[in-house]
Order: structure tokens, then C-alpha cells, then sequence
């Protein structure tokens, strides 16, 4: 149930977001025991940058995303990315989403 939920807000937001060249939508999952986030240009539908905590071993689950975050932007640096759109995935703008979020800005990346 909460699942669908999820989703069909995803799709109601998705609707209305679409990265393009100039400023790509960073796309986050988040499952139980982890977090991804990942740039995408939807004009080409490729993938860019993405990071996750998977390789990250300490610290709480939201100090992880908030490391994918600052990972993610300087990545996203490399390849001469500096503003974004993001995308939530449905998911509510609390908790480890809003460290991937607050990790991006630390990173130099601008919404």
C-alpha cells in the first residue's frame, strides 16, 4: 500500500520535472537500510553521475546521505554541472532525503 502510494506520487511530480542538458535531475532512492541518487539528462535518458552508500561504513544513516550528497556534487563538478533539479522520488522531504539535499548544496550545487 504505501509502496503504490509512493509511486503514484512519483509519477504526479514526475509529470512536471524533466531534467535537461543545462540542468539534469538528480533522482533519489532510498530503501530500508540504504540511499542512491543519481543525475540524469531526460533529453538524451542517460545517466551522468550517481552515488550511493553503499561503500560508505560509518556513521548513521543520515550522515551517509548526507556523504552521498557531497560525493554526487563533486562528481557532478567533474562533468561541469552546476545547477539541478531535484527529484524526491515521491518519497517526503524529510529525514535522509533532505541530507542527500542539504549534502548537494554543501557540495556548490545550486536547485
Amino acid at each position: 500500500m504505501l509502496k503504490k502510494l509512493r509511486i503514484s506520487k512519483h509519477k504526479r511530480v514526475r509529470k512536471n520535472i524533466a531534467g535537461v542538458s543545462g540542468k539534469p535531475r538528480v533522482a533519489v532512492f532510498k530503501s530500508g537500510q540504504h540511499i542512491y541518487a543519481q543525475i540524469i539528462d531526460d533529453s538524451k535518458g542517460e545517466t551522468l553521475a550517481a552515488e550511493s552508500d553503499l561503500k560508505i561504513k560509518t556513521g548513521t544513516k543520515k550522515e551517509k546521505a548526507a556523504k552521498v550528497g557531497e560525493a554526487l556534487a563533486q562528481k557532478a563538478i567533474k562533468v561541469k554541472i552546476t545547477k539541478i533539479v531535484f527529484d524526491r522520488g515521491g518519497f517526503a522531504y524529510h529525514g535522509r532525503v533532505a541530507a542527500v539535499a542539504e549534502g548537494l548544496r554543501k557540495g556548490g550545487l545550486q536547485f
